[in-house]
C-alpha cells in the first residue's frame, strides 16, 4: 500500500517501553511529531515489537530522527575513561584507550616472543650435542663403558668432544632407540626446524611492523572464532549541532505544484515529456470539483521555501517536508505543512539557501505596491509565520522575487501594460512597512506578473507573455527601456476578446520550456524556442488548446533538459505523458495562429 513502518526490536538500556509508548503518542497527539498514522505495542514472549506506522509518502528516516531526537528511543550514557596507566592515573578517550590495548599487545608479543626464543635456543644447544654424539656414536659409547659411573661418563665426553654439561647430560639420558638410522635422522630435521624457528623469531624482535601484523592476525582468529554482532553500535552523535536531518535527504530537482484549495505536492520534473505548442498537454494533478491548480515552482529538495501569502506574511517549509507524489495525484493540504491562518492563501514560494545581507526579497502587490527587504532580516521565522509587507485594504501580495540590489524591476498588467525601471528606485525598508507604488493602473486594472533583470545579462533573455486563453509570445528584453517607478508604462500586449487579457509573464531564454496549468488541471510543457518571437505591440500566436469554459491561470519555467518529442511535429496522445487517455492530436498548422 506505498506505506512504510518503523519496528523497534530492542530500546536502550533503563528506558521503560510503556513509557516509551505514551511519549510518543503525546507528541503525536501535540502535533510535535507528524508522519505516524498509528502506533501499537505487538510485543510477546518471543521478544519486543513496536509498530510505527506511517503516513503515505512520509519520509520514514526523517520520522526516525525525531523519535531519536524527542524520546528515549536513543539515549546517551556518560563514561568516565579513567584508567590506571604505567603506574599513573590517566583520563583517556577513546583513541588513547584502544592505543593503551594495542601497546598492551605489543608488550604481551614481545615478551611472548623471548620466551619462545629462549626456550628454542635451548633446545638447539642440546640438539647440537646429540648431533655430535650420533657422529661419533662409537667413539661415545666406548667412553661411556670405560667410565665407572656417571659423572665419570660426564666428565670424560665433556673433556673429549668439549659438550657443556646441559649436552653431556642430555647425552647420557638418551635411550638407546635413538641411536636408530631413524631416529638419528630425526635428531637432524629437529634441529634445522629449531634453527629457522629462532632466526623467524629473532626477526620478529627486530621489526616493530611484523609485530603489529601478529596482533591484527591474532585480533582477526579472535573475532573469526569468537566474535558476534555488537548489540551498541557507535554512530555519529545527532545531539551534535553539526548534524542535521538534512543529511539523510538527497539533494534533487523536483517539481511543487500548489492549487487554489491549498493542496501541495511535489513531483519529479521529468514526469513532464516536453510537447509542440497547440498540444492538450497531460494531467499534472488530480484536482478536486471546483479547485484550480495554480502556482507551479522548481526548487531543489534541500531548499527552504520562504514561503508568502496574500496577506503578506511569510512562512518557512523546507522542500523535502513537502510529500513526493505521482503526477496526478492531489496532494497534501498545505495547511497541515504550515501553520496558516484563516482564509490565507500562498501567493509566492522563494527557494533559500543562504540569509545575506546585500541579497533582498522584493515583493509586489497586485494594485502595483512594490517593497524592498534586506535578507537577512527574516533569520528567525517562527511556525506561525511573519510580517512580510502591510498589505492595503482590498489589495493582496502577488508575487516576490531575491534581489541583488541593482537589477532592473519588470511589471506587468492584465490590460497589456508593462513598465521596467532601476531596483535602486525602491528604497531598502524594514518588514513592517509598507512599500511604494511601482505602477500606476487604470481603474479595474491589476498587475498579473513581475519579474527582475539582471542588467550584464538582458541581452540573452526574452519576456515570454501569455494570455488567459492560450495565446503567447516572446519578444526581447531590450525592447522594454528603462524606465522611472511609478509610471503607467508601455504596451506589452494588444489585449482583444479572443486572447482574453495577460494572464502573466516570465524572463525566459529560447532554450528552455515552460509549463502551462489550466484551470482544470491540465498541464503542458512547452519549449520556448517552439513560441513565436514577436514585437511588444502583437496578441501572440496559440500555446495551448483550451475548452471553451477554460482558461490559463499559472505558467512557470522549467529547467532546461534533454526530453523526447514527436518526430512528425505534433503530439502524440499514444506515448507516456502525451495528454489524458482518450485525447486527441491538435489540430494546429504548422504556421502560427495568430490573432487579429
Amino acid at each position: 500500500n506505498d506505506r512504510e513502518r518503523i519496528v523497534v526490536t530492542e530500546i536502550p538500556y533503563q528506558v521503560n517501553k510503556a513509557k516509551l509508548i505514551e511519549k510518543i503518542a503525546e507528541l503525536v497527539r501535540d502535533k510535535r511529531l507528524e508522519g505516524i498514522s498509528d502506533l501499537r505495542d505487538e510485543s510477546d514472549r518471543k521478544g519486543m515489537r513496536i509498530v510505527i506506522e506511517i503516513k503515505k509518502n512520509e519520509n520514514s528516516n526523517v520520522i526516525l530522527n525525531r523519535l531519536f531526537k524527542l524520546t528515549q528511543l536513543q539515549e546517551s550514557f556518560g563514561v568516565n575513561l579513567l584508567a590506571i596507566y604505567q603506574n599513573q592515573p590517566k583520563t583517556f578517550n577513546l583513541k588513547d584507550m584502544l592505543w593503551a590495548f594495542i601497546e598492551h599487545r605489543k608488550d604481551v608479543v614481545v615478551r611472548r616472543t623471548i620466551f619462545d626464543l629462549k626456550k628454542a635456543e635451548a633446545r638447539a644447544h642440546i640438539l647440537e650435542g646429540l648431533k655430535r654424539a650420533v657422529e661419533n656414536i662409537d667413539e661415545v659409547i666406548e667412553l661411556i663403558k670405560k667410565a665407572s659411573n656417571p659423572e665419570q661418563a660426564k666428565i670424560a665426553l665433556i673433556g673429549r668432544f668439549a659438550f657443556s654439561e646441559i649436552q653431556a647430560q642430555a647425552i647420557l639420558d638418551m635411550r638407546l632407540q635413538r641411536l636408530t638410522g631413524l631416529e638419528r635422522e630425526k635428531i637432524i630435521e629437529e634441529y634445522a626446524e629449531i634453527l629457522k624457528l629462532i632466526q623467524s623469531l629473532k626477526d620478529i624482535l627486530g621489526s616493530e611492523t611484523l609485530v603489529f601484523k601478529i596482533i591484527k592476525e591474532e585480533m582477526t582468529e579472535i573475532r573469526e572464532n569468537y566474535g558476534d554482532a555488537r548489540r551498541t553500535t557507535i554512530e555519529l552523535d545527532t545531539s551534535s549541532s553539526d548534524f542535521d536531518v538534512e543529511d539523510l535527504i538527497a539533494d534533487e530537482e523536483t517539481l511543487v505544484t500548489i492549487t487554489h484549495s491549498g493542496y501541495v505536492k511535489r513531483t519529479d520534473p521529468s514526469q513532464f515529456r516536453a510537447q509542440n505548442r497547440g498540444g492538450r498537454g497531460v494531467k499534472g494533478m488530480q484536482t478536486q470539483e471546483e479547485d484550480v491548480v495554480t502556482s507551479i515552482y522548481v526548487t531543489r529538495t534541500l531548499t527552504s521555501l520562504f514561503c508568502f501569502t496574500d496577506r503578506g506574511r511569510l512562512y518557512s517549509l523546507k522542500v523535502y517536508q513537502v510529500p513526493e507524489a505521482t503526477r496526478n495525484a492531489k496532494g497534501k493540504a498545505i495547511v497541515n505543512l504550515i501553520a496558516l491562518q484563516p482564509g490565507e492563501k500562498v501567493k509566492a514560494i522563494l527557494p533559500v539557501t543562504k540569509l545575506t545581507d546585500n541579497e533582498f526579497i522584493t515583493m509586489v502587490t497586485r494594485r502595483g505596491v512594490i517593497k524592498k527587504t534586506a535578507l537577512s532580516d527574516f533569520k528567525n521565522i517562527m511556525t506561525k509565520g511573519i510580517i512580510a509587507i502591510n498589505i492595503d485594504e482590498g489589495d493582496e501580495l502577488l508575487g516576490a522575487r531575491i534581489t541583488n540590489g541593482s537589477s532592473d524591476v519588470f511589471l506587468c498588467t492584465e490590460s497589456g501594460m508593462s513598465i521596467r525601471f532601476p531596483e535602486e528606485d525602491v528604497r531598502a525598508t524594514g518588514r513592517a512597512t509598507r512599500g511604494v507604488i511601482g505602477i500606476s493602473l487604470d481603474e479595474g486594472d491589476q498587475v498579473v506578473a513581475m519579474e527582475t533583470l539582471d542588467r550584464s545579462e538582458t541581452s540573452q533573455f526574452e519576456i515570454l507573455v501569455i494570455s488567459h486563453t492560450g495565446f503567447g509570445k516572446r519578444t526581447p528584453v531590450k525592447e522594454y527601456r528603462v524606465q522611472s517607478r511609478g509610471g503607467k508604462g508601455i504596451l506589452t500586449m494588444r489585449v482583444s476578446e479572443r486572447n482574453g487579457g495577460v494572464m502573466g509573464a516570465r524572463q525566459v531564454l529560447p532554450n528552455g520550456d515552460v509549463m502551462l496549468v489550466s484551470n482544470r488541471g491540465q498541464m503542458i510543457r512547452i519549449n520556448v524556442g517552439g513560441i513565436s518571437e514577436q514585437g511588444r505591440v502583437t496578441q501572440g500566436v496559440r500555446l495551448m488548446t483550451l475548452s471553451d469554459d477554460e482558461k490559463l491561470v499559472s505558467f512557470e519555467t522549467i529547467a532546461e533538459e534533454k526530453v523526447e518529442t514527436p518526430s512528425d511535429g505534433g503530439s502524440d496522445p499514444t506515448s507516456n505523458g502525451a495528454g489524458p487517455e482518450g485525447s486527441t492530436p491538435p489540430s494546429t498548422p504548422d504556421t502560427p495562429e495568430t490573432a487579429h
